[in-house]
């Protein structure tokens, strides 16, 4: 089969789409026929070697996190998932991942693939999905009523959680680029704050940080959340920071694989309440060309990669 592996840490150049051995899945595994992957900002930073601490793996690796597929075979005691079923996941970080025309998987992480949009686009939605989903609700606590301020709304994980907070019966006001202020008004943002020229200066429950911000300005963030509220942070490599006078709880979220919040999502797809929107759709052999596009901060938003 074909996959697209890197055999050394380096820039964009150390992909190479090359013929590999097709994997054998083990117990508790099953072997999918890739429809596509997606690109996250891990992919580059596991690449560059910049994540060889919390994400150890082995070289060559083949990277994608995100797979949307068909299962092809099924490893010995799976039972919950059958041959043809279209399934997506979130696959562990350190394994080879779906960069290929098969990758196997373990069956507890996968959900059935929505139905109401084609099977590579679904590839979109799992780690950016439940990124939203974790922040909001496992860490947020977020319930109807509730004000929530998402800096970094314009990009993939903002445009679930704009969903997903109005979905939820919260206000959302949301931070964007000029680039991206339309589209988050069309997931639903009561307000948006284009960052370039404005500064939010209300009171919420919750601040979602999703933006690679400067850590003065994350922490001025902290101003707006009400007393006992919440700072959730996805830039890990930047420490939340926390008011302890306030009882301003600061969060860092690591993402988590987990099959039913995917299901869920999955459901609010087919359902008509989130959109998975899809910004280009690029063959594997063409994946080092996406990698430079984000090195260079080029990418035009959530793309999936086409086995």
């Amino acid at each position: 089969m074909k996959a697209v592996r890197f055999h050394e840490y380096g820039d964009p150049s150390v992909l190479r789409y090359e013929d590999v051995e097709q994997p054998v899945p083990g117990a508790g595994q099953v072997l999918i026929q890739v429809a596509a992957t997606s690109f996250n900002g891990v992919d580059g930073n596991i690449r560059g070697g910049f994540m060889q601490g919390p994400i150890p793996v082995a070289l060559p690796h083949t990277p994608g996190i995100d797979v949307s597929g068909t299962v092809a075979a099924l490893g010995e005691g799976v039972a919950d998932v059958q041959v043809g079923d279209r399934v997506v996941g979130f696959l562990p970080m350190a394994g080879d991942g779906a960069a290929a025309q098969y990758v196997v998987a373990p069956a507890e992480i996968l959900a059935p693939a929505p139905a109401s949009v084609p099977l590579a686009d679904a590839a979109a939605l799992p780690t950016v999905g439940l990124t939203a989903w974790q922040a909001l609700f496992d860490h947020a606590k977020l319930t109807a009523g509730q004000r929530v301020l998402i800096n970094g709304a314009g990009g993939a994980v903002g445009g679930y959680a704009v969903q997903l907070a109005k979905h939820a019966g919260a206000y959302v006001i949301a931070v964007a680029g000029p680039n991206s202020a339309e589209r988050a008004e069309a997931h639903g943002a009561d307000e948006v704050v284009d960052h370039t020229t404005g500064t939010p200066r209300t009171t919420v429950d919750a601040v979602l940080n999703l933006a690679p911000v400067e850590p003065a300005r994350l922490a001025g963030l902290l101003d707006l959340i009400r007393g006992g509220g919440v700072l959730v942070n996805t830039t890990v490599w930047m420490p939340a920071p926390s008011d302890e006078q306030r009882g301003v709880r600061g969060i860092d979220l690591f993402v988590r694989s987990d099959a039913e919040q995917l299901a869920r999502l999955v459901a609010l797809v087919d359902s008509g309440e989130l959109r998975i929107d899809v910004a280009q759709r690029v063959p594997l052999a063409e994946l080092a060309s996406v990698h430079t596009q984000a090195a260079t901060g080029a990418l035009p938003g959530k793309t999936v990669i086409v086995a």
